[in-house]
């Protein structure tokens, strides 16, 4: 079992908390704040109840079972910045989750830094600033790395993790190791703004612009998204769609777009292109974004399709076919 910290007591730190207390693990929430100890005890039954009402749900959900909450509150501990030093020299991992200002973090890695065992993993949940920025705030920035979490943290599955050019092969493959016990699902991308916030920003502004030009109303598209983007794209990922359809089929229907739409934001990536000119336009061609070679297509068509009829059916979207 680990011993996790938490910098900050807000939303995030919550539901982290209950990942890994509701895991096994022993959680402290840590607030580095000067407050009055009125203020402190205030937050303190805020956070806690928080927790308890997120367990409580999952219980009510048919998750856990209410001897499971108790054990997982039991886990949870909360200090403030003079309570603390007691506690965070076991600590293995410690999520940093300050607002989101340069200043703000650098006064929370100075501490951090400064408190905690040299080889505990120090990982910022910040969704705005590149892991090169913090790293050098870090002492032994080698075990430094981003840690995206999606909320609500205790439900999604996936963290996205985004190493600094410092950040040791073993303090990624530590995190990793880490987050798959509690049953998350860790990527790691490098580069600005991770892999889901690029490709949401992306998707939730065409949405509003469908409605600013009078495409369709936000209820008309909200119900195409959860009848039709969304169940394909929670069985098929973005890319391998895009293999199964053809890449070809992308850049034509990309090329449409930008004629008729915008050029600035339809037109198509020039890796569709360059698959075009290689012949590796996906499936059919035995290659595109993924190698096919060896693959028995009609049994990876059919586990993928038989998974879209289950996500359809559990969701009271299936078809209705007549029956003989």
């Amino acid at each position: 079992m680990h011993r996790i910290g938490i910098v900050g007591a807000g939303r995030m730190g919550c539901g982290i908390a209950v990942s890994f207390a509701a895991a096994g693990h022993s959680v402290i929430l840590w607030d580095l704040k000067d407050r009055e100890p009125a203020a402190l005890a205030s937050l303190r039954r805020t956070s806690l109840s928080t927790i308890r009402q997120d367990l409580d749900f999952l219980n009510a959900a048919g998750v856990i079972d209410a001897p499971s909450v108790e054990a997982a509150m039991a886990r949870v501990d909360f200090a403030g910045r003079a309570e603390a030093s007691a506690a965070i020299g076991s600590l293995t991992m410690v999520f940093e989750g300050v607002p989101e200002t340069l200043e703000a973090k650098r006064d929370a890695f100075a501490l951090l830094s400064a408190r905690l065992r040299a080889d505990c993993i120090i990982a910022s949940t910040t969704s705005t600033i590149a892991a090169d920025q913090l790293a050098p705030l870090v002492t032994n920035p080698e075990r430094f790395l981003n840690a995206h979490w999606l909320n609500p943290a205790h439900l999604i599955p996936l963290v996205e993790l985004s190493p600094a050019q410092q950040t040791s092969e073993e303090t990624l493959e530590r995190t990793r190791e880490l987050l798959k016990a509690i049953g998350k699902v860790p990527v790691v991308c490098r580069g600005p703004g991770y892999i889901v916030p690029r490709i949401q920003a992306l998707a939730m502004n065409e949405a509003a612009r469908l409605v600013e030009e009078g495409v369709a109303s936000a209820e008309e598209i909200d119900l195409a998204i959860r009848a039709g983007f969304g169940p394909r794209f929670s069985v098929l990922g973005l890319l391998e769609f895009v293999d199964w359809g053809g890449g070809d089929i992308l850049h034509n229907g990309s090329h449409f777009l930008a004629q008729h739409v915008s050029a600035e934001r339809f037109a198509p990536p020039a890796i569709v292109k360059e698959h075009m000119a290689r012949g590796t336009n996906g499936i059919r061609d035995g290659k595109g974004f993924y190698d096919y070679a060896g693959v028995d297509l009609d049994a990876y068509r059919a586990e993928r399709l038989k998974d879209l009829i289950g996500l359809l059916q559990q969701r009271q979207l299936m078809p209705h076919l007549a029956k003989s």
